[in-house]
């Protein structure tokens, strides 16, 4: 091959990867668009469509089984489906179905990725027993009444009130007792509410304290110790108004 030949030769060669290269920049966008739209098309096939992220199970946590409620009762009122795609599991619904249980004070429902649905539980604590339609039923610090009981559990005070009184005169009630210090509330019998202030207690003794409402609570204790040092055979006491105390009997 001449020079002449050869030269032409290399110019040839040289346009031809010019051309490809140019091809190469004209097609190249197309190429990574198409596998971009191919990975999404996998991703949202993956996602809502596949069982590779259906839901396979139920994550339950702060439920100590214990008390009132267990992971069983959570399990059956949260009725969460299985097999189908996590990303499409309505929590919401969850949530409030959860929520309806008497003995739960709060829930949240989150997505448990791969494949479960995961339900964090507060429960309702009871801290006194009070009897309803002669039903023994568990009340918390807020005053929800919950749960029943074929027996009072021990360690917990007994809360009696007529029939009708309503939710914020329970409410007080149960500050109250969540305010007796312990060497009182070992004295306490039941306590006794009729409205949201007159909250009494009837102590095992056989005397009786006017309570008042729920307010200034820890003075209240301060006082009734006091006067119960000074005044023990007193029938009944009176420390509605922490400032004026008043003793009878």
């Amino acid at each position: 091959m001449t020079d002449t030949g050869a030269i032409a030769e290399l110019t040839r060669k040289r346009f031809a990867r010019r051309q490809w290269r140019r091809r190469w920049l004209a097609w190249r966008y197309l190429v990574v668009a198409f596998l971009l739209l191919v990975l999404v098309g996998t991703g949202v096939w993956a996602v809502y469509f596949s069982s590779w992220l259906s839901v396979k199970g139920v994550d339950i946590a702060g439920v100590s089984g214990t008390t009132t409620l267990t992971k069983t009762d959570v399990r059956r009122a949260a009725a969460v489906p299985t097999g189908g795609p996590l990303l499409r599991a309505d929590l919401g619904r969850v949530q409030r179905r959860v929520g309806a249980l008497a003995a739960v004070k709060s829930v949240d429902v989150s997505r448990e990725w791969p494949s479960k649905v995961r339900i964090q539980v507060v429960e309702r604590v009871p801290i006194a027993v009070i009897e309803i339609g002669g039903q023994l039923r568990a009340l918390d610090a807020d005053g929800v009444v919950f749960s029943s009981y074929f027996n009072a559990p021990k360690g917990l005070p007994k809360v009696s009130t007529p029939a009708g009184t309503d939710a914020a005169a329970l409410k007080q009630a149960a500050e109250v007792v969540a305010a007796l210090p312990a060497r009182l509330a070992a004295k306490v019998d039941h306590v006794e509410v009729v409205s949201i202030d007159e909250v009494s207690l009837a102590l095992g003794s056989g005397q009786t304290v006017r309570w008042g409402s729920a307010s200034d609570s820890d003075v209240k204790a301060e006082v009734l110790a006091a006067l119960m040092k000074a005044k023990p055979d007193v029938k009944a006491y009176d420390v509605s108004v922490p400032g004026q105390p008043v003793t009878s009997g």
